[in-house]
């Protein structure tokens, strides 16, 4: 069973490592050569994927959580959910204790699709590198996104998870977004100026945020704020002059609240992603995860609302 109000957070194994190699013998030569070749190189250690140090960073809160409330199970509970064979576990559990991972819960589903586990699991947040999984889970109704590796190196924080939110179709609904693809700007600026009192609908990361603020909560009832290993960011396209009112008050009328919240009014998000140096960061739009990668952020695509259509389209 889930440990009580943990947060399960369920990672593939591409996610987690780097398989690219592995997946090209998977896709040249055939299921049986790529599980000879995993089981010939059991002892070869393989490399961090794209949600490597966001799994890191959750482990170091989950740390620090242990001293402040040894006897308390509200942290992240780390399972490896993979669609991978049996055969290929030993080199995954290899790896996973070389890097001193705490990663306890392994689901190996041998080709099937995880979705129906990761109900199971009551999931809070799902992490692969296989978009139409991800989908899949996304309908389902589960927080979910596909990872996206960095173009460049970069140094991520060891002592404080950063998480990067984008808003519109991510934290809230894609309400705003049908307006400015249906009906234009000037349309979107004097619907939310006329709507600034009334919330938003929630997104499908929502209940993530949602997550990370009771965790930051009990640090914040240890008198820990300034040394919180939480930090969270609103990364938004919206002008806050003339959309920025509405986000704000939705987050207030939830109870919930970020860290920072950065308003670009339309500039690409890359270069702000880049002093942030987030372990992940959440955006509905291909064109802000393609700026973020090149720039070195990675990245984590949530592929719902309007703007998939548009994506698909063009």
């Amino acid at each position: 069973p889930k440990p009580q109000h943990a947060i399960t957070v369920a990672v593939s194994s591409r996610a987690l490592f780097d398989l690219v190699e592995e997946r090209r013998i998977y896709e040249e030569h055939g299921l049986e050569k790529y599980v000879e070749y995993q089981q010939d190189n059991e002892n070869v250690t393989l490399k961090p994927g794209p949600a490597f140090y966001f799994v890191k960073a959750l482990e170091h809160v989950n740390a620090r959580l242990l001293e402040l409330y040894p006897d308390d199970e509200e942290r992240f509970d780390i399972v490896l959910m993979t669609n991978n064979h049996a055969q290929v576990g030993v080199r995954l559990i290899n790896s996973i204790n070389h890097y001193g991972l705490t990663i306890e819960r392994f689901c190996m589903t041998g080709g099937k699709s995880p979705i129906g586990y990761l109900t199971a699991y009551l999931t809070n947040l799902y992490l692969s590198a296989d978009s139409e999984k991800v989908q899949e889970a996304i309908e389902a109704g589960i927080a979910s996104a596909t990872m996206f590796s960095a173009n460049k190196d970069v140094a991520y924080s060891d002592t404080q998870l950063r998480v990067a939110f984008d808003g519109d179709a991510v934290l809230f609904s894609d309400e705003s977004e049908q307006i400015v693809k249906e009906q234009g700007l000037d349309r979107f600026f004097e619907h939310e100026q006329l709507n600034e009192n009334k919330p938003l609908a929630q997104g499908p990361l929502k209940g993530f945020l949602e997550d990370l603020g009771k965790l930051q909560k009990k640090f914040y009832a240890k008198n820990e704020r300034l040394n919180c290993p939480i930090r969270t960011f609103l990364v938004t396209a919206r002008s806050a002059a003339s959309s920025g009112a509405r986000v704000l008050k939705t987050l207030r009328s939830w109870g919930l609240e970020v860290d920072e919240a950065l308003f670009l009014a339309g500039a690409p998000k890359g270069p702000i992603l880049v002093k942030i140096r987030p372990h992940i960061f959440f955006d509905d739009q291909m064109f802000h995860i393609e700026g973020a990668q090149k720039l070195g952020t990675i990245a984590a695509h949530v592929p719902y609302g309007i703007a998939q259509k548009y994506h698909k389209s063009t």
